[in-house]
């Protein structure tokens, strides 16, 4: 098979070349190279489970509180999150007979309880409200409302103006963080960066804040908390807010010793990150072929090996697969590596594979044989997960062959840079008017206006004007709220973020990027440095950002003369960097959280202990993309001692966030 490899100009200097691409890994052979493909074992963290645990307790014991058989109501927003922490058979085992799909309408229930599971949203409520009118309670039928992850006022009172308050229960549901991966949680909320920066909504920032005062429960107090952006100024009022409440709940928490910080990511201190097309395996995945909670859809050959008769026989269907680490070692070494490497890789693990079943033939003893066939279970699993990432490669690899991808990839690498963003105007106009997909060509549009501090009037309302023709004028709203947010403006903006002043201070564009063997978190983009995870190295590797990009990361050598990586040194908060912090838009969070009679432990602690494993939680407020998860996980294997547990909102890329910026579409109620 073939891999694409990117190549870059520096960009800098000129224009960016388009990627070539070559045939670079060998086919498969019977040589039987052994090559190591596993990845270096990540220091081992905090136990994420628990939180997985805890929410199948509390979906238990909820259930057990409504007696007798039910029937489910699920809202599509929750089900996908709740399928990462159950399953159907939990469910049928607390008495759920049947599970049907949140929508208006009458329901062919055969159950007295009848339950509906949903975010506290009032076109939610109002649906229930809806079922009076087919005479439910009649039927001596009864109605339990679960919203996640608790009951809002404004639920019981759209519930009391439409007359139904007394005939449901309302209970809350407390969903909140859900493991994704052993360093990834996510609370899978949708619509966060349009309800918080659009709407002016706090309450993402609320269930935000509670999920994270859930953590500080587990793991005790975060001892420092630094962010950047207004919105991580509120989140973190509120949690110190909720402190010093004097709930019971939070009344005895003292500071982490596990812990050593929490960094709140503000999404609207960076939105050009997620405008640029991911560059990663599964940043490529999420892009292309679509992730949503934590599942691809898949056709099912290229899980059971049955691909060739299925396609011969006209039969080939889809099936979702969970993407998860923990089952799946392959995709731990491909999912966070550049694109360009992926072919290569998979070439030498299919190489590895072949000389493994190749040395059956060279057993000589009964132990030898016993020790091969115990590994067969191993092999035969990893062969199944090399079946599907080639079959995955395969399918995104004809589109980055494709013109159009090599030139929406150079303008992007050009307005990153600084070059000439007259001439990427017209090529952004040439895509549109070949009519590329919209959100394509919006997402150049968008990174030209934070790149270059807005568009000039003239070219920009003739883009609007053309937009709207050649995709539809259903998309006016969107370019309001655009316009609305400052990411689609008029030069000069009102008020921008200063993306010119700060490529040089933060290294944000880098030349000479290894893909294969990198050495600075910009292979993930192929040259650019994502701003959102250069402000978290100001905070935890300042020499990455202050100083060339192998600094921190340069090997030193223990008492036996063996080469290890440099300890992680102490969070210090922004110093050094109050310059780029002035230049940034929005408030500075830098908080010190104490227990009474505890001062400042975790710290000490850390900073004597030189075999201790502490992790830093790095909050994404807003969503975060699969290339940022990438390059805090390139970060965690340069140093040793810490270790980043990233946490989310939810999981999003340019395509989705520009869609949930978009018209709501409104709510049919039948009656």
């Amino acid at each position: 098979m073939s891999s694409p490899v990117v190549r870059t100009s520096t960009p800098g200097a000129g224009p960016s070349k388009a990627p070539t691409y070559s045939n670079a890994p060998p086919a498969p052979s019977t040589s039987g190279d052994s090559e190591s493909t596993a990845p270096r074992p990540v220091e081992k963290g905090l136990e994420t489970g628990i939180f997985r645990e805890l929410m199948r307790t509390t979906l238990v014991e909820t259930l057990n509180e409504i007696p007798g058989a039910k029937t489910l109501i699920l809202d599509p927003d929750v089900a996908g999150p709740l399928g990462l922490v159950t399953d159907i058979a939990l469910l049928k085992h607390q008495a759920v007979d049947k599970i049907f799909w949140f929508e208006a309408g009458p329901l062919n229930v055969a159950t007295r309880n009848v339950v509906w599971l949903c975010r506290p949203k009032i076109k939610h409520i109002r649906i229930i409200a809806g079922m009076r009118d087919y005479q439910y309670t009649a039927d001596g039928l009864v109605f339990t409302l679960l919203l996640v992850p608790r009951v809002t006022e404004l639920c019981r009172k759209v519930l009391e103006d439409e007359g139904v308050a007394g005939d449901v229960n309302v209970l809350p549901f407390k969903m909140e963080f859900i493991p994704l991966e052993d360093d990834l949680l996510s609370l899978e909320m949708s619509d966060t960066a349009r309800d918080v920066y659009l709407n002016g909504d706090d309450t993402p920032l609320y269930y935000s804040s509670l999920a994270l005062m859930t953590f500080q429960r587990a793991f005790g107090l975060f001892p420092k908390i630094y962010g950047k952006g207004d919105a991580a100024k509120r989140l973190t009022n509120l949690l110190e807010r909720h402190h010093s409440s004097g709930d019971s709940l939070y009344a005895d928490l003292e500071v982490s010793d596990q812990v050593d910080g929490l960094i709140i990511v503000d999404r609207s201190v960076d939105w050009v990150t997620p405008m640029c097309t991911q560059l990663t395996y599964e940043g490529m995945l999420d892009e292309y072929v679509g992730i949503k909670n934590a599942h691809i859809e898949v056709d099912t050959g290229l899980l059971d090996g049955q691909a060739a008769e299925n396609q011969a026989a006209g039969s080939m269907k889809k099936r979702k697969h969970h993407l998860n680490g923990s089952k799946d070692t392959l995709l731990v070494d491909l999912r966070d590596q550049n694109f360009a490497v992926i072919g290569s890789r998979l070439s030498k693990i299919a190489r590895r594979l072949e000389g493994d079943y190749g040395g059956a033939k060279n057993l000589k003893s009964v132990s030898e044989m016993k020790s091969f066939v115990g590994k067969l279970g191993g092999l035969h699993s990893e062969q199944q997960s090399l079946r599907l990432h080639t079959g995955l490669t395969e399918m995104i690899m004809p589109i980055t062959r494709t013109d159009e991808f090599n030139r929406v990839l150079e303008a992007q690498q050009n307005l990153l840079a600084g070059y000439d963003p007259t001439a990427q105007m017209t090529i952004i106009e040439d895509l549109m008017y070949q009519e590329s997909a919209w959100a394509t060509v919006l997402r150049l549009a968008i990174l030209m206006s934070l790149t270059s501090g807005g568009i000039k009037p003239k070219p920009l309302e003739a883009f609007k004007r053309d937009f709207l023709q050649v995709y539809g004028y259903h998309h006016l709203p969107l370019l309001i709220n655009l316009q609305n947010l400052g990411l689609l403006v008029k030069s000069p903006p009102a008020t921008s973020l200063p993306f010119a002043n700060l490529r040089k201070p933060l290294r944000l564009v880098v030349d000479d990027v290894d893909d294969g063997a990198p050495n600075d978190i910009s292979y993930v983009y192929s040259g650019y440095a994502p701003l959102s995870i250069r402000l978290v190295q100001c905070i935890a590797q300042k020499n990455a950002v202050a100083s060339p990009a192998n600094v921190d990361i340069a090997a030193e050598l223990d008492g036996r003369g063996k080469k290890e990586l440099p300890k992680a040194h102490p969070l210090l908060g922004w110093k050094g960097f109050e310059d780029v912090l002035g230049a940034i838009p929005g408030a500075t969070v830098d908080v010190r959280q104490r227990a009474p009679g505890v001062s400042g432990r975790a710290e000490v602690r850390f900073e004597q202990d030189q075999n201790q494993i502490v992790t830093t939680v790095v909050f994404f407020l807003g969503g975060c993309t699969y290339t940022e998860i990438a390059a805090l996980r390139w970060m965690a294997k340069q140093t040793r001692g810490r270790r980043f547990l990233i946490a989310t909102t939810g999981i999003i890329n340019g395509t989705n966030l520009l869609e949930s910026l978009g018209e709501e579409k409104p709510v049919e109620l039948t009656r």
